[in-house]
């Protein structure tokens, strides 16, 4: 499917269909769709009339205009209120509208975007309209071809506008390819996807897009020290992978921002079972190691001019006469020395040795975004991420990078009882401080190993999953997070 931008008037456009986007509300206010109605000879005001579309968001609408128009169809999308209106009411609609089955059978679609709509507006569309229609049916032996849209065109009379559209477009296209990456990698089944496979895929994205990818293997993870990190690895015959990704956008000499992913490639709790119902989940365990792939991914292909490195430690949890064992007591990377009290608290132990290892690079700032704790659900529910961190100005970057992505985030605060609750009686750490506060605690563990820059954690284990489906996330899984990390790279001031 082709992306374009093209200037034309809307008595020429002659796509299968065309699509109009609608603030809610009196329609006769709205130029075009008086312009055309005229010509559809009142078809336009008779379903507003009777109520069948009023411009409500995600509301739609399907017209065939019987040869009274250079187009086939005419497809009205609802935006909602024009006070609330917002790049994500132009994601949510494009997201409901590229799922009718109208759109699905229309070969070329028409949007014509008059003067005023923005660029950003654009860009929210394509990411919509990608992510709707996403969906991953390579383990299906009969795959269903009902989309048959081979390109969508927006449209303006004014070619300055065009110009304009077009670097929206793109970047809608990018963003909506790095998410779809994101959601695949999640989705993949663990015999498909273990650490090595992985770095393979990580390796041939490197090629095309030109980044630097390199992979230590358990002898170079061995000699660098990350024995919590080796320790949640060992239950497993499948060998780890630490996985190191750079883009260099920047002045050479500028500090990188770091990020850091959970790759628990399939996570059954290791000694610590988890309980079988649900547990086929556990392969989407590596959803943040997913997000910084496509991170750098995406940073590479929008030439960000930021330096960033990614970190994927990447392991399966299994038990096995190998596995770590509760009451044993290994040493971290940084020396600190943790009993483990659960096998299942596994993230947080390959993430303290990547942390530590973010060290090599002076990073300006380290950002760990992961599915860490089952009790991030009983917080914010399916709605939102947890987001912890030490320094104001880095979460606040967070927070209005949530904000302009509408992935919500919700801060935590780490206090120096939830800090205490970690502390073990025979090491310096243990694993796990139990039920109580059980996301902060797992925040102040990672905290304990931190180097001395801003650091921030957000803990996406509750919306990584979709049960339902929404107008641009289908049911399963979302991605959640990528966009966010995006929205944060793309406007990216020191923290």
């Amino acid at each position: 499917m082709r992306f374009l931008a093209g200037k034309a008037d809307i008595q020429n456009i002659n796509d299968s269909s065309l699509v109009l986007f609608c603030v809610e509300g009196n329609p006769g206010r709205n130029r075009v769709l008086k312009e055309i109605d005229r010509n559809l000879g009142g078809t336009i005001r008779a379903v507003y009339d009777s109520n069948e579309f009023a411009g409500q968001l995600n509301q739609t609408v399907v017209i065939h205009t019987s040869g009274r128009a250079a187009f086939g169809r005419l497809i009205l999308a609802g935006l909602g209120p024009k006070k609330a209106l917002k790049p994500d009411c132009y994601r949510q609609a494009a997201g409901t509208m590229a799922r009718l089955g109208a759109v699905r059978r229309s070969s070329s679609l028409g949007i014509y975007f008059g003067e005023n709509e923005s660029a950003e507006y654009a860009k929210a569309i394509v990411e919509g309209f990608i992510l709707g229609r996403y969906c991953l049916d390579d383990y299906k032996s009969e795959k269903k071809h009902d989309d048959i849209t081979d390109t969508v065109t927006f449209y303006s009379p004014n070619k300055a506008h065009v110009v304009r559209l077009e670097k929206g477009i793109k970047s809608g296209e990018i963003i909506g390819g790095g998410a779809s990456l994101t959601r695949t990698l999640s989705a993949m089944p663990g015999n498909d996807l273990t650490p090595r496979k992985f770095v393979s895929r990580a390796q041939k994205l490197a090629q095309k897009y030109n980044f630097q990818c390199k992979a230590l293997d358990e002898k170079h993870i061995r000699a660098e020290r990350m024995n919590a990190y080796l320790g949640v690895a060992r239950g497993s015959a499948e060998p780890p992978r630490f996985l190191i990704l750079e883009y260099r956008g920047g002045r050479a000499k500028a500090k990188p921002i770091v990020l850091i992913g959970k790759g628990i490639t399939f996570d059954s709790g290791g000694i610590s079972l988890k309980p079988g119902l649900d547990m086929q989940e556990m392969k989407s365990d590596m959803t943040g190691g997913a997000i910084v792939l496509a991170a750098i991914m995406t940073a590479t292909r929008l030439g960000l001019k930021q330096n960033i490195i990614g970190l994927v430690p990447l392991a399966e949890n299994l038990p096995s006469g190998n596995a770590l064992k509760p009451g044993d007591i290994i040493t971290s990377r940084k020396g600190k020395t943790i009993e483990i009290i659960n096998t299942d608290a596994e993230g947080r132990l390959i993430l303290i040795d990547a942390l530590d290892y973010a060290n090599e690079f002076n990073p300006q700032a380290v950002i760990d975004i992961c599915t860490l704790t089952g009790g991030a659900m009983y917080i914010l529910g399916y709605w939102g991420a947890l987001l912890m961190g030490n320094n104001d100005r880095l979460k606040d970057l967070i927070r209005s990078a949530s904000e302009a992505s509408a992935e919500n985030v919700w801060e935590l605060p780490i206090w120096d009882g939830q800090r205490k609750w970690i502390k073990s009686d025979i090491a310096d750490l243990k694993n796990s401080g139990g039920k109580p506060a059980t996301s902060i605690t797992a925040a102040a563990f990672l905290e304990a190993c931190i180097g001395d820059w801003p650091w921030a954690h957000i803990d996406i284990a509750s919306v990584d999953i979709e049960k339902y489906g929404q107008p641009y996330v289908p049911k399963g899984h979302t991605g959640f997070g990528f966009r966010l990390i995006m929205e944060l790279l793309s406007n990216w001031k020191k923290a």
